[in-house]
C-alpha cells in the first residue's frame, strides 16, 4: 500500500470508527505522543487523554468537505497532539481548581478551540514553507533555541551579530506572509 492510500486508510478508520485503522494508529503514533508528554512534565494517562482528545478533534474536522492533509498522517496527527498537551499545560497553569467547582469546559468548545489552533499552526507552517530555505533554516535553529555562535557556525556566518540580523530579516518576512494572507484577519477576528 502506498503511503498516500496508507494515510487515506488511518483517515478513514477514525471516521468510520474501523477498529483494525485505529489500532494501527495508536500502535504506530502513541509511542511517540507518550515520549513527548512525559518529556514535557506529564504523564501516561496525560498522553492517553491527548491522544483521545487528538484523535477527537481530527474525526470533527475529517468530516468536512473540503479537509485534505497535505503532509503525512502520522506527523499530521502528532502535531495536533502536541498543540493539545501545550494548551493542556497551558491551561493548567492559569486554571484554579477546586473539587467542589465543576468544571465548565465543554467538549464542544475545546473542539473548536483545536480547530483554530490547528488552523493557525497550519497557516504559520504553510508560510514558513514559502519563505526562502536560508530564512526556513535560520528560523528553525532559531525556534529550537540554538545559540547565536552556533547559527553562525552552521550557516557560515560571519558574527552572532550577523545571526541576529538575519533572525530580524526572516521573521519579519515570515510575519509579513502570514499578514497578507486572507486567513490571517479571518483567524485573528475568532
Amino acid at each position: 500500500m502506498t503511503t498516500r492510500k496508507h494515510d487515506n486508510y488511518l483517515l478513514n478508520s477514525i471516521v468510520t470508527g474501523n477498529e483494525l485503522g485505529i489500532k494501527k494508529i495508536y500502535t504506530t503514533i502513541f509511542p511517540k505522543v507518550l515520549v513527548y508528554v512525559c518529556k514535557h512534565d506529564g504523564t501516561e494517562d496525560n498522553a492517553k487523554d491527548v491522544m483521545q482528545k487528538a484523535l477527537l478533534q481530527l474525526s470533527v474536522r475529517a468530516q468536512s468537505k473540503d479537509f485534505s492533509i497535505t503532509s503525512s498522517f502520522e506527523g499530521y496527527l502528532f502535531t495536533i497532539c502536541k498543540n493539545v498537551w501545550r494548551r493542556e499545560t497551558k491551561l493548567s497553569k492559569t486554571r484554579v481548581t477546586n473539587s467542589k467547582i465543576i468544571d465548565l469546559i465543554h467538549e464542544e468548545q475545546e473542539i473548536a478551540l483545536a480547530a483554530y489552533e490547528q488552523e493557525k499552526w497550519e497557516l504559520f507552517q504553510e508560510k514558513l514553507n514559502e519563505i526562502s530555505e536560508n530564512c526556513r533554516k535560520v528560523l528553525q535553529f532559531f525556534f529550537n533555541k540554538i545559540p547565536y555562535s552556533k547559527i553562525a557556525n552552521e550557516l557560515g556566518y560571519a558574527t552572532e551579530n550577523t545571526v541576529r540580523q538575519r533572525i530580524f530579516k526572516c521573521k519579519s518576512k515570515l510575519k509579513e506572509a502570514i499578514h497578507s494572507d486572507s486567513r490571517y484577519n479571518e483567524l485573528k477576528e475568532l
